[in-house]
């Protein structure tokens, strides 16, 4: 199946309305596991809006990634209850072990590592989501656990 026909498929589950908009690029996301630019100009052409409005949701929302990403998503919280409690030292450490730094996916596409403001989880700082996994009271020997 063609990127059209998958987009097609997306789009027709949300009976081609544009109020979906959002949910339409989260599913198009976890089917690609980024928004490939084929895809943003099918969905502007099926929906009938501009790609300028496609692509200025796409990029207003931090969830989303223009770029391809790896097979799991590590998210380093650098809030200030874990910044305090040694969020950047974690930061570090997964950096090392991965070889790679905030932003950018391994070499064989399998982690992309990307910080965050705020998980919503200052209590159990530093936090590290892995694939929407949790987890709490980080530090860098715990960091390397992650990926044992």
């Amino acid at each position: 199946m063609d990127t059209k026909d998958k987009v097609d498929a997306i789009i027709e589950k949300y009976k081609r309305d544009k109020g979906f908009l959002v949910s339409i690029l989260q599913d198009i996301q976890a089917e690609y596991n980024y928004l490939p630019k084929e895809a943003l100009f099918d969905l502007s052409d099926s929906l009938g809006i501009p790609v300028s409005q496609v692509y200025g949701v796409a990029t207003f929302y931090r969830a989303f990634s223009l770029i391809p990403r790896g097979r799991h998503l590590i998210q380093v919280c650098l809030g200030t209850a874990c910044h305090v409690r040694g969020a950047p030292k974690v930061l570090e450490a997964i950096e090392r072990k991965l070889k790679i730094k905030a932003g950018e996916t391994t070499a064989d596409k399998e982690y992309t590592l990307t910080t965050v403001n705020c998980l919503g989880a200052c209590a159990l700082g530093p936090v590290v989501v892995i694939d929407q996994e949790y987890h709490g009271q980080m530090n860098q020997s715990k960091s390397d656990k992650l990926f044992a």
